[in-house]
């Protein structure tokens, strides 16, 4: 095999808790992840050339170490010596810095990709454990599918497939720093946290509106006080039929659950009308067969 073809799904936070800050300044988390539907799109070809190559349909992404998919290709590189290159075209679909987890998504899949191109055989797990290395959503980017999330993002137990649905992105034009939004939360002011247990025994029994009626992520507590937009399309997404929403990540992008196509579609189509997001996507959760 000299060549394949990947598909890099985003992820969304169901519930996203921050119970500690540990001494290396990471916080401690818990929260329900799960992938969905929109996704960026990466082809992988093994090179004679012993180098590593990567271009991309936004001018403007980093081709070099700044990427992620980038780093990833060269951490299988020094980690199992092969010594034919990498050339990857990564076509970006998810939009950057949003929550959304786009750039873990493309580094999680360069290396199940090169794991494969390379017929290196190495496991889930240790491919995880790898990922580790590139970021704390990089593991959970391999697993995909519903998934509880502890420590720093990195402790990963898979849940039963949440519902099908339809889902409603909406990114928000500003720019969210996750360092800056970690370091304002104060966990003494948290008056309020997720649900965590009562959601996974909601998808358990495949009751939607009970899990939506579950959706919530402290972090809104930082972003959503520095930007009133993210509340602004929450009750946007509510009002047009969503049966809940929320702020993905630390942001900027709130998401909409929807138990119906067609009025998903009019959501959409309304904000993107009134111009309260730069980019909106309709889309469905994605669960693999375990």
């Amino acid at each position: 095999m000299r060549e394949l073809y990947l598909r890099a799904r985003a992820k969304i936070n169901l519930t996203l808790d921050v119970t500690g800050k540990r001494e290396d300044g990471y916080h401690d988390v818990e929260m329900i992840m799960q992938t969905v539907n929109l996704y960026d799109e990466l082809w992988i070809q093994r090179i004679y050339a012993p180098t590593i190559r990567l271009h991309s349909n936004l001018k403007w992404l980093p081709r070099d170490q700044r990427n992620l998919a980038y780093q990833a290709a060269q951490l299988m590189r020094d980690t199992y010596g092969f010594t034919d290159g990498v050339y990857i075209y990564l076509k970006k679909r998810i939009p950057v810095a949003a929550g959304l987890g786009g750039g873990s998504s493309d580094a999680a899949a360069v290396l199940v990709g090169l794991n494969k191109l390379f017929n290196l055989k190495i496991t889930q797990e240790e491919l995880m454990a790898l990922g580790l290395q590139l970021g704390a959503d990089v593991p959970y980017c391999i697993l995909r599918g519903t998934a509880l999330a502890t420590g720093i993002g990195e402790k990963l137990t898979a849940l039963a497939p949440m519902p099908r649905c339809w889902v409603v992105l909406a990114k928000p034009d500003i720019y969210i720093s996750t360092a800056q939004v970690y370091g304002n939360l104060k966990l003494e002011n948290i008056k309020k946290r997720p649900s965590t247990q009562q959601v996974i025994e909601a998808i358990q029994k495949g009751e939607l509106e009970e899990v939506a009626s579950g959706l919530y992520n402290v972090l809104e507590t930082v972003t959503g006080k520095d930007y009133e937009v993210i509340g602004q399309i929450k009750k946007f997404l509510n009002k047009h039929g969503s049966l809940g929403s929320i702020m993905s990540g630390s942001g900027p992008t709130v998401f909409g659950i929807f138990n119906d196509k067609e009025k998903a579609r009019y959501a959409a189509r309304q904000l993107r009308e009134q111009n309260m997001a730069r980019q909106v996507f309709v889309t469905t959760i994605f669960n693999e067969e375990r």
